[in-house]
């Protein structure tokens, strides 16, 4: 299951929208380049499987 959420880059602040694979468990982490500024952003997601609720981190390189 796809879900999409929206977030800010760290790097120049644009919105970007974020597709997150449900079915890749409960915690992610990967890193995605910025559509806008092409930099890379750490993506952190924790998801609860039984409400379907997520919660999506993005931050740079130098804040993991």
């Amino acid at each position: 299951m796809l879900n999409t959420q929206k977030c800010h880059c760290p790097y120049c602040g644009e919105q970007i929208d974020v597709v997150i694979d449900m079915s890749m468990g409960e915690q992610q982490q990967y890193i995605e380049d910025c559509f806008v500024c092409c930099r890379p952003i750490v993506l952190t997601i924790n998801t609860d499987l039984g409400s379907g609720e997520t919660t999506l981190f993005a931050t740079t390189e130098n804040d993991c």
